[in-house]
């Protein structure tokens, strides 16, 4: 990048004259998408924009360089241009003694839940909490910092042992990235539509921070033993991970397994806290989403404490003692209902130590960013923080597993019906297989009961697959045509053919159903000695969890 001058150009060039420039300051991702949270206060009349990385951290990467030329209205620069240049604010949610360089006023703030962690090679000891130590918060012993962010006052005391002289500069502010996930609430069945989380289905976010000590570092095949141990029509699994856990490896990889059978993987960048809003239960360690899922009053479960890395005299340590824990060895899904039979545990003492003035931060926050801009006055409008967007999955994660082993039982016309994704490496015996014609290889192809074919293909119709489908596999119990949404064609052992019909207002208010699902419901009922002909006389209801969908039979010549 071209060396910029020590001084900017002359005003007479720009058509929307220039009353502030501002400079966003990231170390990592994570503290690069939290000061985006900040600035979203700024409005954007007489505002220019610039983004930098303050270098050194071992979790800046180019996917960090990437996401900050991605970004809209924010010119990158260089570090070394940036501290040559002048601005009228810098605003980073991490800091480092090497920002004293910068040519503004300085505001900072956390990157997480207050600061809660212990991290010696940021903060020259073992006691004093990252980003209220002396060695970050002052140069040559003159406290840089023009405006230090705390999310609480608790964070007074041990900035009072850490760095007293920046007592001075220090300001509770609350927290703008839990008072977003507050303002997108009301976006919350959006968000678990995005997240497959329909139907009646539970959303469980398991959350990582980084370290050896995480729940990831700890317990590496717990995303993939929650998809395979809960019944896929009654749960939806999301896994986010923080920031640095993707600059040091690659996730969907490590995690590429348990993708195929159900798994929705958040990326970095964008997402998580809109998955935190939608979720119903959080599975976390110490690190700041998990605290913010109990914060949002979720059942919150650990897996992982974290006390070895945080401040005991933090909030975050505090909420490692306290709150419930999940056996990450036992019966998942049973420790879950569990969870979800009894009332949640009331861990608000313990957030509300780590998360003041909930709701009020934009109010805090603005003014003091606008008194360091002094051409430019604060907006008479209310201040608010916009919600979040939608959360989309990482490429290639699907709802829709293309294998499982099923268990079923029936009550008359009505089968409930439980779906486990299938796990090649888990050779616990859970029923019979049914799986999607597209379902990669053959091992499975010749042993399963049920397959379905799930999309309507016009060039070979649907009798005419079924047909050759039971030429191929006659050990097939049942065959599944799709012909709609809700309308499906299926051949039984015998070679009786079956147009079925999902019936509305019964069940989500999509009235479809799913003909791997449906075939496994009428492999059931046949099983346990229904008769054909009662099908297209009394239907079938099929149950899954509190979700019922009634379907009608007409026989087929």
């Amino acid at each position: 990048m071209p060396s910029h001058p020590h001084a900017w150009p002359a005003d007479r060039w720009n058509t929307d004259p220039v009353k502030a420039r501002v400079l966003a300051v990231a170390r990592t991702l994570t503290s690069a998408t939290r000061v985006l949270d900040v600035l979203a206060l700024l409005s954007p009349a007489g505002i220019e924009r610039y983004f930098t990385v303050n270098p050194g951290s071992v979790f800046a990467d180019r996917a960090l360089d990437d996401y900050l030329h991605d970004l809209p209205g924010y010119t990158v620069l260089d570090w070394e241009d940036a501290v040559r240049l002048p601005f009228d604010l810098a605003v980073a949610c991490a800091v480092h003694s090497s920002m004293h360089r910068l040519d503004a006023r300085l505001v900072v703030l956390p990157h997480g839940a207050g600061y809660n962690r212990l991290v010696a090679e940021s903060t020259g000891d073992t006691v004093s909490s990252a980003g209220l130590s002396r060695n970050e918060l002052t140069h040559h012993g003159r406290v840089f910092v023009d405006a230090l962010g705390l999310s609480h006052p608790e964070q007074l005391d041990r900035l009072r042992s850490s760095c007293p002289e920046a007592l001075d500069v220090a300001q509770v502010v609350g927290d703008p990235c839990f008072d977003r996930m507050l303002a997108s609430r009301r976006s919350r069945d959006a968000y678990r539509a995005a997240l497959g989380a329909t139907g009646r289905r539970r959303l469980v976010v398991v959350s990582s921070t980084w370290s050896e000590h995480s729940s990831l570092g700890s317990h590496p095949r717990l995303p993939q033993r929650l998809v395979r141990q809960l019944p896929a029509d009654e749960y939806t699994v999301a896994v986010v991970l923080h920031p640095n856990v993707w600059s040091r490896h690659d996730p969907r990889a490590l995690l590429d397994d348990a993708r195929r059978m159900g798994l929705r993987l958040i990326p970095p960048h964008q997402g998580w806290q809109a998955a935190l809003v939608a979720a119903d239960c959080v599975i976390g360690d110490h690190g700041s989403v998990t605290v913010y899922g109990a914060a949002l009053e979720h059942r919150t479960l650990l897996v992982a404490t974290g006390a070895a890395e945080l401040d005991p005299r933090s909030p975050g340590y505090a909420f490692g003692q306290a709150a419930p824990l999940l056996d990450p060895d036992g019966d998942l899904a049973a420790q879950l209902e569990l969870a979800f039979a009894q009332a949640p545990a009331d861990l608000r003492e313990i957030t509300g130590r780590a998360l003041a003035h909930p709701g009020g931060s934009a109010r805090l926050l603005r003014p003091l960013l606008y008194s360091f801009l002094d051409r430019l006055d604060e907006p008479r409008d209310e201040p608010a923080l916009p919600p979040y967007p939608r959360p989309v999955p990482c490429p290639g994660d699907t709802d829709r597993p293309t294998a499982y082993e099923v268990e079923g039982r029936s009550e008359g016309p009505e089968v409930s019906l439980r779906r486990y994704p299938f796990d090649p490496h888990d050779h616990t015996p859970r029923g019979f297989h049914a799986l999607t014609d597209d379902h990669p290889g053959d091992a499975l192809r010749y042993t399963a009961e049920v397959l379905a074919r799930t999309e309507a293909h016009a060039e070979r119709p649907a009798a005419r697959w079924l047909a050759d489908t039971a030429a191929e596999l006659p050990g097939l119990a049942v065959a599944v045509a799709a012909l709609g949404p809700d309308r499906h064609l299926l051949r039984l052992h015998t070679g009786r053919l079956l147009e079925a019909r999902a019936e509305p207002g019964w069940g989500a208010p999509d009235p479809g159903i799913d003909p791997l699902l449906l075939g496994s419901a009428v492999a059931c009922r046949l099983a346990d000695g229904g008769d054909p002909a009662d099908l297209t006389e009394h239907g079938l209801t099929v149950r899954t969890g509190e979700q019922r969908t009634r379907v009608s039979f007409t026989a087929e010549p």
